[in-house]
């Protein structure tokens, strides 16, 4: 007979699926199915352009937005050879083919012409380029890109009918739709990848096929209703179109995670001598509660891009708490009744050499043990080598810039951003012009005119600014949008230097001093200047918020003063290191090109990415802190010494976190292969803070620290002993193994 387990929520709903597993079972693939479905029929309603702004450039773009309600503008590049000129009969042909072939294409107006004298600035300054532009009547990206799609058909035969001259389109929407499919591409490259890998790393985890196979079905099932209950928010709030890449990263790494920590105490207790069902029951009664406090703790650090008070983070909150809490649900669910329900064949497909080997070392990790002995050992000497690698790899963080990613950061290797390039050089900055928007209640005044004049004089003459400048009327004459190339490459020094003397000086000296006129700045490097502050003023509101809950959770989990503020250093650790590694990498180049980082891409770290790493990688390394610490403090209050309890929750959960970590760091760094460099950026942050986080923090730092402290390390003050006693699941007394 064994004792009843601890009736935590976590063992009530372990006990209660392993005993109706059909309808456990049933229940969660009827969900599943649900949640994806819903998704499918209501399709993902992404962030516009201008809820993805802030500050005055936002503001700036509403105002262009509602003056000017037309469609995207698209652009035709005609260059003739070296030698050649726009004058050229091959040329004006050319030209007049692509007039044609326009005259014929549905859902576009304006189309305007170098031929005509009117738009002679569709010339370059060299007279080898020109340009023939044109609108889409339609603002919406899926419909603008299905206007698109056969015009850029249309003017590949252009080109193939005139060899003598290159024939190119460039814009908005033919730019959506390219970069939309090379992230589809590099979406299915991770799915793909993502599977295959995990299931490898767990074969070799656990010797078994279908014992590997579980964690990448409850993680892959987490993804999709996750990304399909995403989808059926953003009807009522847009989400980023990234979003659905962000939930299966971390759907992947917290799905597995958390039924690998379950399945590995299960078969513990079933090596042990208990049946199926006690197993089950001290699973989750242990590793279930860990997974249960583990999840709350990534809700409450997921839960802190709210107050980022940014559209794309509240998406991305959105998504990761919604895939952290179904993968959460599932192991203490569904994953109780699939053992219940496979109960020995869960050793199916069994890997014998690997099999034998897990037997032989108990599920102890050797490799583990040599580390970890020395450290208890010599614990001051490993604390302060383990802070001093810590403190180094931080260091070249306090460097670190940031800046939104722009056109210069997106691969070279689409032809349409090699035609951007090419018509970059034949216009430098048309592609990225500043624009200042300018309202007031009539445009065509005799002042605001010599104003906007002005403005366009003084921006050429301060040498931040090329030609040629623009100027267009809203039809109600009420707004006028003035477009000035901006220098350098739009999130470069040159581009914020030019930024900050058109909006401190150029401005305020001309259309600034016409009475109630509003003028304000947007474009490329405005947003990126203006995202940049949002995220530096928001930031200790998020520190604080999920430092502070965080602290609380550990607090009321392990009554224990001592406890969490030693995960939060341990964690800002971490954290710091991972910084230190992005920088290392993104701003100086150590191994960028390994990763197919070019030169150009370089000095600048995403704005969104710290944010997005601190709130990420602060939830995800409480996985291993609270597993561990758990199965510390189920051996301590059990009777063992700190020490004995510290040197036996590492080595038996060792395996298990080396597992879970390769799992992590094998996702990540998939992502830290693909095209775009916000993927590559984020993929090497987590996959270098995992790979930090599980070697030197959970192996040398942790145990270290707690054997330093001793029994200090359970310390409450006298006047917290109010706090409610919390089961941490200790397991009823191992019975004895059966012999033959």
């Amino acid at each position: 007979m064994t004792e009843n387990p601890p009736k935590s929520i976590a063992a009530r709903a372990g006990s209660w699926s392993a005993r109706n597993r059909k309808k456990a079972i049933f229940g969660w693939l009827a969900f599943v199915a649900i949640a994806f479905l819903l998704g499918g029929a209501f399709g993902q309603k992404a962030i516009s352009d201008e809820e993805q702004g802030t500050g005055d450039s936002a503001r700036a773009e509403q105002i262009l937005t509602d003056a000017f309600p037309s469609g995207p503008e698209e652009q035709i590049l005609v260059q003739a050879p070296r030698n050649g000129s726009v004058r050229d009969a091959a040329f004006v042909a050319a030209v007049e083919d692509v007039e044609r072939t326009l005259a014929k294409a549905k859902g576009i107006e304006k189309v305007e012409s170098p031929l005509d004298e009117r738009h002679a600035d569709h010339v370059s300054e060299d007279g080898r380029s020109a340009f023939v532009s044109f609108e889409i009547t339609t603002d919406d990206d899926d419909a603008a890109a299905k206007v698109v799609e056969p015009i850029e058909a249309a003017i590949a035969k252009v080109n193939a009918r005139h060899p003598d001259v290159r024939v190119e389109q460039f814009g908005g929407a033919s730019a959506n739709r390219a970069i939309d499919a090379s992230f589809d591409d590099d979406f299915k490259k991770a799915e793909s990848l993502s599977v295959p890998i995990t299931l490898v790393i767990l074969l070799l985890a656990f010797g078994a096929l279908v014992a590997a196979a579980l964690p990448v079905l409850l993680a892959l099932t987490s993804v999709a209703s996750a990304i399909g209950l995403t989808a059926v928010f953003s009807q009522i709030m847009p989400v980023d179109e990234n979003v659905a890449s962000v939930i299966l990263l971390i759907g992947m790494a917290v799905g597995v995670d958390y039924a690998l920590f379950s399945l590995r105490r299960e078969r513990e207790e079933r090596d042990a001598g208990r049946t199926s069902l006690e197993a089950i029951d001290v699973a989750a009664a242990t590793s279930g509660r860990a997974v249960l406090v583990s999840g709350l703790t990534v809700l409450v650090a997921m839960a802190g891009m709210f107050f980022t008070g940014h559209a794309t983070f509240v998406s991305f909150a959105v998504g990761t708490m919604l895939v952290v809490a179904v993968a959460m649900i599932g192991s203490l669910t569904v994953l109780p009744a699939m053992l219940a329900w496979l109960g020995p064949k869960v050793e199916k497909g069994r890997v014998p050499f690997i099999a034998r080997r897990r037997e032989r070392n108990n599920g102890e990790s050797r490799l583990w043990n040599a580390i970890l002995n020395p450290v208890l050992e010599h614990p001051l000497a490993s604390a302060l080598a383990a802070t001093a690698v810590l403190v180094a790899l931080a260091l070249p963080a306090l460097g670190m810039k940031t800046a939104n990613s722009g056109i210069e950061d997106l691969p070279r290797d689409l032809p349409i951003m090699q035609t951007y390039d090419r018509m970059q050089a034949a216009f430098p900055g048309g592609q990225i012009p500043a624009v200042v928007a300018i309202k007031a209640d009539r445009i065509a005044t005799p002042e605001l005119t010599t104003a906007i004049d002005e403005l366009q004089k003084q921006a050429v003459a301060s040498g931040h600014f090329e030609r040629p400048t623009a100027v267009t009327v809203s039809d109600d004459g009420k707004v006028a949008s003035v477009q000035l190339p901006i220098v350098g490459n739009g999130t470069d020094a040159r581009s914020n230097a030019a930024l900050e003397h058109l909006r401190d000086d150029i401005v305020p000296q001309t259309v600034g001093e016409v009475g109630g006129a509003e003028a304000l700045v947007s474009g490329q490097t405005a947003g990126s200047k203006d995202f940049n502050d949002l995220m530096k003023s928001r930031a200790p509101i998020v520190f604080a918020f999920v430092l502070s809950l965080a602290f609380l959770l550990l607090l009321a989990m392990f009554r224990s003063i001592v406890i969490p503020l030693k995960a939060i250093v341990l964690n800002l650790l971490s954290v710091g290191a991972a910084y230190g590694v992005l920088v290392l990498v993104f701003q100086h180049g150590w191994g960028a090109s390994v990763l197919g980082v070019d030169e150009a891409t370089q000095g600048a770290i995403t704005s969104w990415l710290p944010m997005f790493l601190f709130v990420i990688l602060f939830g995800l390394s409480m996985d291993y802190h609270v597993f561990i610490l758990s199965r510390i403090r189920e051996a301590f209050d059990r009777g063992m010494s700190t020490e004995d309890a510290v040197a036996h929750g590492i080595k038996t959960t060792a395996s298990t976190v080396t597992s879970a970590a390769a799992v992590m760091i094998a996702v990540f760094s998939i992502f830290g292969t693909l095209t775009f460099i916000d993927m590559k950026q984020m993929g090497v942050g987590l996959a270098a803070a995992v790979l930090i986080d599980a070697t030197i923090v959970r192996a040398v730092l942790l145990p270290a620290a707690m054997k330093l402290l001793g029994d200090r390390n359970w310390y409450l003050p006298a006047r917290l002993e109010w706090l409610p006693k919390v089961s941490h699941g200790q397991a009823p007394a191992q019975p004895a193994r059966a012999t033959a």
